[in-house]
């Protein structure tokens, strides 16, 4: 008989051990990375805000105080004449320019950034030292452009602006296409359903009392033809919407219909509030020469507003994408970061505007923000293009 075969193992010991450890280590270190870059990246979203906000400031401070708290650009060659070119309109200007430009330089810098492990995302996030001086040298260089290279960007800037209020639009309607979906999603969840039709009739009557006050307030007069063109034909808007709503080929539902009423409406406040104040019918020829409490907390509520609308703007990617349905993973980065800095390279447009009133010849009062006839008017035509869209 011949001997048997002895079988010999040469695996090392725990070899199916091992590597399965080690797997488990890795994927946990991974998990723990790509959350500690995501904490970062949505940290980062502030960061950015907070210089847009300290932008905002330093346009207002340069537009009213510039000829007091910075003499030096008198002596700057493209200031021209006791540094005039440097301040008010022209100052708001390049200011803006300053600000657009750092963040175009952003959006170039993180195009297609797409995984938390890539260097751009490192650079999104951190780095911020570089970045602040990147920033000073971005508002530095708008001061020694010559007075006609910065009218240029100001009519640049009119068209960047419209694009921002278009997007700003759409975000918008999103936003009340999600909260319809989300209250009233299916007539199975009652709670739900009742629930939405709840904030529906709160919506629809804080609309019927805007529109009642508006009448009372900015149209007490026959002779505020223009006031009782703008509140009628919003009132119509609102009905129109309405029956769309409730028509039985579209059923969106009364919700969507009394957040989108409740916001033309308040456009259509704030465009009157825009008149200017030589206008009798005006609600600003009331309060004109009176530089009191309420119109400082009203100015510093519109800088916050402006800065709201371009944070909630940039980090709302999701409604501009053509593919709804990609797949998500987690070293994915939380947001679009080339969409977020283009809408704040907009955003500084915007806030120029709404600094200068849409006006690059004409300077504006101390303490004013957004008003003016060409104030007036964008925010009408913004209000009858959400309706149509809507109704669409």
């Amino acid at each position: 008989m011949s001997d048997p075969i002895e079988v010999v193992d040469n695996r090392p010991r725990n070899s199916e051990v091992v590597p399965v450890k080690e797997s488990s280590v890795n994927a946990a270190w991974k998990n723990f990375e790509c959350s500690t870059e995501r904490k970062k990246s949505l940290q980062a979203r502030y960061v950015y805000g907070f210089i847009f906000l300290l932008t905002n400031l330093l346009a207002w401070l340069i537009r009213d105080y510039g000829h007091k708290i910075f003499p030096k650009l008198y002596y700057l060659k493209a200031c021209g004449v006791d540094g005039l070119e440097c301040s008010r309109t022209n100052g708001v200007l390049r200011v803006s320019l300053g600000c657009c430009i750092f963040f175009f330089l952003m959006f170039l810098t993180t195009l297609k950034t797409r995984k938390l492990y890539e260097a751009r995302n490192a650079w999104h996030s951190r780095w911020w030292t570089i970045k602040f001086v990147l920033m000073f040298i971005s508002l530095t260089i708008p001061f020694f452009c010559p007075s006609f290279f910065i009218q240029y960007y100001g009519e640049v800037a009119r068209i960047g602006a419209g694009i921002f209020l278009l997007l700003q639009l759409v975000s918008v309607i999103q936003f009340i296409t999600w909260w319809n979906n989300y209250w009233m999603p299916d007539s199975k969840l009652k709670q739900t359903s009742i629930l939405g039709l709840f904030m529906s009739t709160i919506f629809y009557i804080a609309s019927t009392c805007g529109l009642v006050l508006m009448y009372l307030l900015y149209a007490r007069r026959l002779s505020c033809t223009l006031n009782l063109f703008f509140i009628t034909w919003t009132v119509i808007l609102f009905i129109v919407m309405m029956l769309i709503s409730l028509h039985s080929k579209v059923n969106r539902g009364l919700l969507s219909s009394g957040i989108m009423a409740s916001y033309i409406i308040f456009l259509c406040w704030s465009a009157i509030r825009s008149e200017p104040s030589n206008s009798k019918c005006s609600p600003a020829s009331e309060m004109a020469g009176k530089g009191d409490w309420t119109t400082v907390l009203g100015f510093l509520f519109a800088i916050c507003a402006i800065v709201m609308a371009t944070f909630s703007t940039g980090i709302d990617s999701q409604s501009f994408q053509f593919q709804r349905n990609e797949v998500e993973w987690e070293d994915d980065i939380p947001y679009k970061y080339e969409f977020f800095h283009a809408v704040f390279s907009l955003g500084a447009m915007y806030f120029a505007m709404l600094f200068i009133s849409w006006q690059l010849d004409h300077s504006t009062k101390k303490w004013s923000i957004d008003v003016g006839w060409a104030s007036t008017w964008v925010k009408i035509v913004n209000e009858w293009f959400a309706a149509t869209i809507y109704c669409e």
